[in-house]
């Protein structure tokens, strides 16, 4: 028997795929589904089911897609309901794979057709657990992701009972989630990628002796807002989607610098992918910048509109991967790409823009100038822990509503994030927006930090 974790950085996403004699499952799999069968193929061991332990809310799953391909069924636990064929397990149902089995565990909570799949070894002794979003290291699922008729108090209620089942599991079995740490999918979830049930029982807060009323109280505060893209993903989920090779052959198309310049007239959404610090040297106008050097699919379902038509910039021969990427998190609405990356729009002679960018001793000498407005685009929490005095916080998520803080397009903008990433986007829908005086800081708080710069720290009583 082996059980590989398929690890996706950029979603803080875990699959996993489990061999035993000759037959194979898949847990959870993304929707770019070939890696799989390659995997399936290599170890000679056709995928006998595909199994999903919700209706994910960050991803499309490659569960049709996947099926379509291996004729394996398709494996959810009890209250499901989808608008495609499925084997809804019952509780404590096993499956064969080679010579061990798979026990449903049915854990809602996080949502109510939530489920863990516990994989029995050839001795028969449980091994390891596949915890969905029920259970992450130091963390548990959310409640308040469903999005329909039953309150996050009720799931969370749920999620109580179906946690003291996984406590009476040996301490020796290892925990698999469906994420790690900067998911959304939990509040703060741990820097490991697995675990073990005595491990959690030890550390996490939710496997503590908790009362149900505290347990629930817990779970339910202080829940940040999820990304727009989750509730339509989750949909997604349930009701099927386009196959990702149709979504391919309909979005991998190049478009000269002209043809490019038409879609965009006509309204198309340019998303620039490429490094921050090529985009700033040169960009189409009024692009968004969402490099694929960070959390690309986040940040494309957190900012942009699912029927919105894109259009691509990327480094040459990144465009599949953009779309693939995009794809994950149900962005099918790519209609082309610019054939040959930005060096094409600019040897066309064809307008283009540019962010400056400065390194923070160059933020110190200007900071004693009354006409320049620091925006600082972390999170709250973040800008909490330490700002530049007399900065503004505006959460990138949320710089559509927040831009009322900026007083005038005229004013002096000086942008930063953490490190540079995110203040990039930020530059860019600013530009977009008509903001023209724009300052991106290098470096970002990380730099700010350590320059010669006034700055507000929160204050630490003496104990």
């Amino acid at each position: 028997m082996t059980v590989e974790q398929l690890y996706t950085n950029c979603l803080s996403e875990a699959a996993y795929f489990i061999e035993s004699n000759g037959e194979s499952v898949v847990i959870d799999p993304l929707r770019d589904y070939q890696s799989y069968i390659v995997i399936a193929e290599k170890k000679g061991a056709p995928i006998k089911y595909i199994f999903e332990t919700h209706f994910h809310a960050d991803f499309v799953s490659g569960h049709l897609d996947l099926a379509s391909k291996t004729n394996a069924p398709i494996v959810y636990g009890p209250e499901t309901i989808t608008s495609y064929p499925v084997i809804v397990a019952s509780d404590k149902q096993r499956f064969s794979i080679g010579g061990v089995q798979m026990e449903v565990l049915h854990t809602p909570g996080h949502t109510p057709e939530s489920t863990c799949y516990l994989l029995y070894n050839e001795e028969g002794l449980p091994h390891c657990i596949f915890t969905g979003d029920t259970l992450f290291v130091g963390d548990v699922g959310r409640p308040d992701l469903f999005g329909a008729d039953i309150s996050k108090e009720e799931l969370a209620g749920r999620l109580y009972d179906s946690l003291q089942k996984l406590k009476l599991l040996p301490d020796d079995v290892i925990v698999y989630p469906a994420h790690g740490p900067g998911s959304a999918c939990g509040k703060n979830l741990g820097t490991e990628t697995w675990t073990t049930i005595g491990e959690q029982k030890k550390l996490n807060y939710a496997l503590q002796d908790l009362s149900r009323y505290e347990f629930i109280k817990t779970v339910t505060m202080g829940l940040s807002k999820p990304p727009p893209y989750f509730s339509l993903n989750s949909q997604i989920n349930q009701r099927g989607y386009a196959s990702l090779d149709d979504v391919l052959i309909r979005s991998m198309k190049a478009l000269s610098p002209d043809e490019f310049e038409i879609e965009v007239k006509q309204g198309a959404i340019v998303v620039d992918t490429r490094h921050q610090d090529a985009f700033e040297k040169g960009f189409i106008p009024g692009s968004i910048f969402l490099g694929m050097n960070g959390r690309f699919a986040e940040w494309v379902g957190t900012l942009l509109k699912m029927d919105e038509p894109i259009l691509i910039v990327s480094d040459p021969g990144k465009e599949k991967e953009a779309v693939i990427r995009m794809a994950r998190v149900g962005y099918d609405n790519v209609i082309g790409y610019l054939s040959n990356g930005f060096e094409s729009w600019r040897e066309s002679g064809k307008t283009f823009d540019m962010v400056i960018s400065i390194d923070a001793d160059e933020l110190g000498l200007d900071y004693i100038h009354d006409d320049i407005r620091i925006v600082d685009v972390r999170k709250q929490n973040e800008y909490e822990a330490g700002h530049v005095d007399g900065a503004i916080n505006v959460v990138l998520q949320e710089l559509e509503d927040q831009l009322i803080k900026v007083k005038s397009k005229d004013e002096n903008i000086y942008v930063h994030c953490l490190s540079g990433y995110r203040s990039m986007i930020a530059a860019s829908l600013l530009k977009r927006k008509g903001y023209q005086r724009i300052k991106n800081i290098y470096g970002g708080w990380e730099a700010i930090s350590k320059a010669n710069i006034p700055l507000k720290l929160p204050k630490f009583s003496e104990s």
